[in-house]
This record gives structure tokens, sequence and C-alpha cells, in this order.
């Protein structure tokens, strides 16, 4: 199907009339992030029950797709987590309601497959290969770079019906849909400036005054990069913040010796910017530290966390999921620690919380079975 291409208002208003209703639309985005602090979106693909539109935001505002958004009807992706955090920016909002096809695939045993293996395994559809290194902010775009955009979306709609009866008929619908929601409902806001300390190698054995420079100085490159619109690599190389917070320079003739800094680093009032944020820096109160938070695992719990991460995959092969949505090891973690935990409570803790609530209180066992090719949990024997 050809796609319709969407660049000024007029054409963008009647997309949005016609998506309003729709029970279901799918939705793909092309974006680059490489030289910016956010990335920039370059392209919306919809699908809906009547046909494909590509919508160029570099031409047109797509903030009106927030009307569909919020509307009544799932949006379908594939590997959504950062389309979401894209059209949240771009629109204001987020999707209603969301249905991520390789989430769902992962509930049927198929692993977390990309959208071409999937349209493979499940439509007998081959996509067509394109230039996955294409820079989709230049323009025009060629008809062979907008069908390829259009590929992306062309058949969510087939893959949900397809999966949706697949799930009905293993009985996961309801699983599948409460970790789509889970996926969307993410914090996906900037972290804090002042804890972008904690992001640099080694920030955990810092000690002393050279916390205090970490903490400033990573705080002022995040805002800095923000303000420029430019990633925080560009505003200061990791190498150079780890030199300077390893042996704060005290002048500029010192700041320009330090590794991996360069004139372009340090032009625009940089310079003196870093000077004065290394001073505050050494000058930060004990109470006005931000230190990463600490450890809470006991380590003691180490060896029962391996014991049963090897019985949680073992479980998950059984049950035909994929190991990642069954349970993370920080999930079992968790509830070893009795911290929150994603297998305390719904349809994780019946599959596995509840057995592993079991072992914890002592009315369970882990055995070796099948010659020791199994691990089996049992009741414990009383008596």
């Amino acid at each position: 199907m050809e796609p319709r291409w969407i660049d000024d208002p007029t054409a963008l208003g009647e997309l949005v009339g016609e998506l309003a209703e729709e029970d279901v639309y799918g939705v793909d985005t092309e974006f680059q992030g490489e030289r910016s602090y956010h990335p920039r979106l370059a392209l919306v693909q919809v699908a809906w029950s009547r046909g494909l539109a590509l919508v160029d935001p570099l031409a047109v505002d797509p903030s009106p797709l927030a009307r569909v958004l919020d509307g009544p009807g799932t949006m379908v992706v594939h590997a959504g987590d950062q389309d979401y955090g894209i059209l949240e920016r771009a629109c204001g909002t987020l999707p209603a309601v969301a249905f991520d096809t390789q989430v769902a695939a992962a509930f049927l045993g198929l692993g977390t497959p990309s959208l071409a293996v999937l349209c493979d395994r499940l439509l007998q559809v081959r996509l067509a290969k394109g230039d996955r290194l294409t820079d989709w902010t230049r323009r025009p775009l060629d008809a062979a770079q907008r069908a390829y955009a259009a590929s992306d979306v062309e058949h969510l709609l087939a893959l949900h019906e397809r999966l949706v009866e697949r799930l009905d008929q293993a009985g996961r619908r309801t699983w599948a849909l409460e970790e789509c929601a889970a996926r969307l409902a993410r914090d996906r806001s900037r972290p804090d400036p002042d804890t972008a300390w904690w992001r640099m190698k080694g920030s955990r054995s810092l000690r002393g005054t050279s916390r205090g420079v970490a903490q400033e100085l990573a705080a002022w490159r995040e805002r800095r990069a923000e303000a420029t619109d430019q990633p925080p690599r560009f505003v200061l190389p990791d190498l150079a913040m780890a030199g300077i917070v390893q042996r704060p320079p005290h002048n500029r003739e010192q700041l320009r010796a330090v590794r991996g800094l360069d004139g372009r680093h340090l032009r625009d009032g940089a310079a003196s910017e870093i000077l004065e944020v290394i001073g505050r820096g050494l000058q930060l109160s004990a109470d006005a530290l931000r230190l990463p938070p600490r450890e809470s695992t006991d380590r003691s719990l180490q060896p029962a966390a391996s014991i049963l991460a090897a019985w949680l995959q073992q479980r998950a092969a059984e049950l035909e999921l994929d190991p990642s949505v069954l349970a993370t090891r920080a999930d079992l973690v968790a509830l070893l620690d009795g911290r929150e935990s994603r297998l305390a409570s719904g349809w994780r803790h019946e599959l596995v919380g509840e057995p592993i609530d079991r072992l914890l209180a002592g009315d369970a066992v882990i055995a070796l079975g099948d010659g020791g090719r199994r691990l089996l949990l049992l009741e414990r024997p009383r008596g």
C-alpha cells in the first residue's frame, strides 16, 4: 500500500480525524540521537485499517496526534520503549493503551524477536531489507526510504490480531496486557543532575573532596548539555571528567593540560565555568553531597539467588515464557531481601513467587532430578 505523506497542518488534521475513532492503530518512529541531548524525532509512521501514513515532524508540528494517543484506540508498537518517550516529548502525552508485539511474543515462547523475525514466523511475510544507517532527518526521502519506513508499521495490525488469538488460546492475554501497561508506565524522566555523577565509572570508590567535584562537575555537564542540545560527552568527555575529578586543576593552564580536553570544550565561557564548578565541588559540604544508594542486598543471599535463578530459567522453559518477562535476577534478589518485587503479586507470584515463599518458609525444598538434568521443587517431608 502506498503510504500517504503528511507534511502540512491540513493533511495532519485530516489524518487525526480518521485515526481518532480507530479501535487499533500501529505506530513507529524514526529518530536521530547521536548529536543531540534528546533524540530528534524525524518521522512518525502510522497504520490503521484503511491506510498507511508517514508524518514529517520536520515540516509539521506532530502534537495534534495527541488526540489519537488520548483516544479509545489501542496503539500497537514493536519494542516501543523508545517510541513512548519520543512521542511523549513531541505530543505531550503517552498513548492511553499500548500493545507491544515484542512483549506479547515473549509470553508465547517466541523470545524477544525483531519485527522482521516475528512477521516471518507468524505472517510468513518477509520484510524488505533497508539501510539501517539512513539519516532520517535528511529531505527529501526517496521512494525506497519511504517504503522501508512504512514497512515498520504495515503489518502491525495483522501481528496484533494473530498474537491476541494465540494469547487467548494460551490463557495469557491478561498477563501480556499487564506487562505492556507496566512498560508504558515506566518513569522516563531525566535523572536529577545532582546524581549524574553516580553513572561515572568508579564513582563508588571516590573519597573526600573528589566526590564533591564529581557531583558538581557532572551536574554542570548535564545542565549545559540540555541547554545546548548536545550529548553530555560533547560538552565534556568522560576521560576529561575523570581526570578533573582525580586531580582538580586550579587554573586555566592546568585545565588545558587535562587529558581528553581540547579547545572546543573550553570555548564560550566553558573554561571559566568549569573552574568555578571545581571550586564549588571542593567546598561542597557533607550535607549537600548526594551519595549513591548503598547496595542493600545481603551478600549471604547470593548462593540462594544463584540456585533459584537456575530454577527460574528452567521454569520459564517449562512454561514457554521468555525468562526476562517471567523474572529478572533483580526481581529475585529483591524478593529474597524483603524488598518490593514483581514476584510478590499477580501472575508472577502465582507461578514462581508463591513457590519461592514456601522455600523460604521451609515448607519446600529444591532437589536434583532426572540424573541431575532438572531442578525439582518439592514439598518438604514432615516428621
